[in-house]
């Protein structure tokens, strides 16, 4: 990603946008619960933290997938699926054998949504519906705070 801030920066750009839509938030959600043991989510824009006055956008954050490829194929559009080769590998395998996470997570939030039509409305709001009050603990700009730390000693 950093090629990409340099060469932007290099146009006279100040911000990159990436293609990231709502299914992608809601399956890097599950993969930091099931697989990093922590909630945390991709955000909508964020400055880059390396590269002086540059901001990483995402315009389809709150989009659907399926409204995408409605639309796309309303248009006779052709998308590139990755740019990685890695990902797009991955995605091919037909068997499950070599999948990726990510498609994982899609496989597991298309099961979900069999008997709860909600459940990705509902795991993209629990990021936004956070009761610091019922949490054991939670880490902000790396600051970890555990809830003892703040609780009543009397």
């Amino acid at each position: 990603r950093g090629f990409l801030y340099s060469k932007a920066q290099s146009l006279g750009c100040n911000k990159i946008a990436l293609g990231h839509h709502f299914n992608d938030v809601v399956e890097t959600i599950l993969m930091g619960i099931l697989y990093n043991g922590q909630i945390q989510s991709m955000m909508p824009k964020l400055k880059s933290a390396n590269f002086e006055g540059m901001e990483l956008i995402r315009p389809l954050y709150k989009v659907k997938e399926k409204d995408i490829i409605n639309w796309q194929k309303h248009n006779d559009l052709r998308f590139l699926r990755c740019a990685c080769r890695f990902t797009e590998e991955m995605e091919k395998s037909s068997d499950g054998v070599g999948e990726s996470k990510r498609q994982e997570m899609k496989m597991l939030v298309a099961k979900l949504l069999e008997t709860n039509e909600r459940a990705d409305d509902n795991i993209f709001n629990c990021v936004q519906n956070i009761n610091l009050n019922t949490c054991i603990a939670w880490k902000k700009d790396g600051k970890l705070t555990h809830f003892l730390d703040e609780y009543p000693q009397k």
